[in-house]
């Protein structure tokens, strides 16, 4: 592996405690932009379950009118998942850099090995999404026709194109940085191709379908990109407990994520917990998971070590709150309002990137 995009050759001595804070914080802040920035172009798409996108929105959004490949190729990876993907690299690396202290902000081999391992990461999650859709063209006709496959602004062809050329990149990339990299993205890469690929295609069973999303989101990402960025072992007891919360909290958007897609997987035969159990008890289910993992971090939280209980015990009592206001009142009958509450669930996700890695540096 090349030394210059690991995380060895730091100084070892520390700076003052409170320049180090002031440092992280800064970092922390310059992250937060960023995705906010990120959330923002995700609002310029069409809604993920729409019919049919507005009317006016080409003439709004001068990427789709200047450059229609560029916002097809927006749509096809998916961008809430490339926010999720953004979120879960910065944010384990500030989990990390809290771990050991080792950063600086001038050196330039730092700054290329985290753009390098998001640009990895962010190939690895194209190609996963990417081949998802090649398999459901048929399907996203009905459940989602503002993709681009379904919609026909991409052919068959270019998809097959993209999908092979993020996957070996993703591969070459992360083989290039860290066995540990190359390990989470090579497992990554093969659960997301049986998950979607016939004859195995494990997205067919509910069960299966849920593990590898939460397995894939959860354990092996988290996991895998600590490893890569403290360049080994120890896993501190933080990073367990954020792989916990993340693994639980995946499996509410994993079921969560079919409640509008009846009509598609109905007629596909694409068997569903929403299929089999019925709108509403999928959708009490996943406003119980998600209310268990914010009120098993507030429980943890006071006897976790190195990090700042309080911040995590009102942040998480905070999103909890902000998701029981949400779910009153949603119809589930109206896609428009699932949908939009689903992009919310996904918001929380992110949140937990920004929530739990400051709540590490707060007691740096």
């Amino acid at each position: 592996m090349d030394e210059g995009f690991g995380l060895e050759g730091y100084p070892t001595k520390k700076s003052s405690l409170l320049c180090l804070r002031s440092k992280a914080q800064n970092l922390f802040t310059i992250c937060q932009k960023t995705i906010h920035q990120i959330e923002h172009c995700m609002s310029q798409t069409p809604p993920q379950f729409s019919s049919k996108p507005s009317a006016n929105s080409a003439s709004k959004n001068p990427i789709k009118r200047h450059a229609p490949w560029l916002y097809a190729f927006w749509k096809f990876s998916r961008p809430h998942t490339i926010v999720g993907t953004t979120c879960s690299v910065l944010g384990i690396y500030l989990i990390a850099f809290s771990e050991n202290g080792q950063w600086s902000i001038g050196d330039r081999n730092i700054v290329l090995s985290i753009l390098l391992t998001l640009f990895t990461c962010l190939c690895g999650n194209i190609y996963i999404v990417g081949l998802n859709q090649l398999e459901d063209v048929a399907i996203d006709r009905i459940n989602k026709p503002h993709l681009p496959l379904a919609s026909g602004e991409f052919s068959r062809q270019q998809g097959v194109a993209i999908v092979a050329v993020t996957g070996i990149l993703a591969i070459l990339l992360a083989g290039f940085q860290s066995s540990y990299l190359l390990g989470m993205v090579g497992l990554s890469l093969a659960i997301g191709t049986v998950y979607s690929l016939p004859p195995i295609r494990l997205k067919r069973f509910p069960f299966w379908a849920s593990l590898c999303i939460f397995g894939v989101r959860g354990a092996i990402v988290n996991l895998g990109l600590f490893l890569h960025f403290n360049q080994g072992l120890p896993i501190p007891i933080q990073v367990w407990i954020l792989t916990l919360f993340i693994i639980v909290f995946t499996f509410a958007i994993a079921i969560f994520k079919d409640i509008p897609d009846m009509e598609g997987d109905r007629q596909y035969n694409i068997s569903t917990f929403t299929l089999r159990l019925g709108q509403k008890a999928v959708f009490n289910l996943a406003r119980s998971v998600l209310t268990g993992c914010y009120l098993g971090m507030v429980v943890f939280s006071i006897w976790l070590p190195d990090v700042n209980a309080p911040f995590l015990v009102i942040s998480h009592l905070l999103a909890l709150g902000s998701l029981g206001l949400r779910s009153y009142k949603i119809d589930l009958q109206d896609r428009s309002e699932v949908a939009r509450f689903y992009q919310f669930i996904w918001k929380l996700f992110f949140l937990e990137y920004l929530i739990f890695p400051a709540a590490c540096l707060l007691n740096f």
